[in-house]
């Protein structure tokens, strides 16, 4: 079945990116929030991101009207009824995202494919909590959706080939490289930076150097485009924390158990970028 029509859930940071993406790319796009004006404040940042590509001649005003006549907004969940494919863009909880996936199960069409955004939960248990596992897949976009060119598909061991192939299309659709993965701790991009991560973490907290040393290191030493330290503070601690802790108890792999420090930062609101204070401090 050829998608044309994509739904949204959540017009966030997170979704709201994904939301672009689809719209400029040519598909109709539904989003919810939890409020109307939480969709409306979601569409406006929209729209000011692709007015600063306008003025930087990189789209053109024609484009961006279009793209952005093809976003509608709202707080009922039911306008997913009639969605092609829907893609989860929730908070990481799996109590949240099983709930959610049983409701739209409920109100979609039986042609409707489910995709969530999750960056470590178990996409089979999602799928399970609805009456169409075989067509629930992993779709992880990386932050910001509109700028990374890279999407993750991840296949639970119910999910079809043919929601794949449909996955894997619909992420080339969108101009992106995609890559495929098993439904396992981390996926791939995931397995490979939260341990890297997690180990400057720890240098950090063990007084081996400075943050600023630590991320001076892999910049200039190994060509990272960013630090390690910064890059936690850039996504969120409270984020770093969640997938970490999930991946340790799923693997029990000491690599990825989240340092103490971290688990104390999270707990004093110092979350990063977000928050004003993190590894660094932004509020200066």
């Amino acid at each position: 079945m050829k998608i044309k029509k994509v739904g949204v859930v959540g017009c966030g940071f997170m979704g709201g990116g994904i939301v672009q993406v689809c719209a400029t790319a040519g598909y109709d796009v539904v989003t919810t929030d939890i409020t109307d004006e939480a969709v409306t404040q979601g569409i406006n940042v929209i729209k000011e991101r692709l007015a600063k590509k306008v003025a930087k001649k990189q789209m053109t005003q024609q484009e961006m009207d279009v793209a952005l006549g093809r976003i509608k907004g709202s707080s009922d969940i039911n306008v997913y009824k009639d969605c092609d494919l829907v893609i989860e863009c929730v908070f990481e909880d799996m109590e949240l995202k099983r709930k959610l996936f049983a409701d739209l199960d409920k109100i979609c069409e039986p042609k409707t494919y489910f995709g969530t955004n999750t960056s470590c939960l178990p996409v089979v248990d999602m799928a399970m909590a609805t009456s169409r596992p075989e067509k629930v897949v992993g779709i992880h976009f990386f932050t910001p959706p509109p700028l990374m060119p890279c999407v993750e598909i991840m296949q639970s061991i119910v999910t079809s080939k043919e929601t794949m192939d449909m996955a894997v299309e619909f992420g080339k659709s969108v101009d992106k490289t995609v890559i495929v993965a098993k439904d396992t701790p981390g996926f791939i991009v995931n397995a490979q930076m939260i341990p890297n991560v997690l180990n400057a973490v720890r240098m950090f907290e063990n007084g081996i150097a400075s943050a600023e040393d630590i991320d001076m290191g892999a910049v200039k030493g190994l060509s990272h485009p960013i630090g390690p330290i910064a890059l936690a503070d850039f996504f969120g601690l409270d984020v770093l924390y969640a997938i970490s802790t999930h991946m340790y108890e799923e693997t029990k792999d000491p690599m990825v158990k989240p340092p103490l420090i971290l688990k104390r930062m999270v707990k004093a609101g110092m979350l990063g970028r977000k928050s004003g204070k993190g590894f660094y401090d932004y509020t200066k």
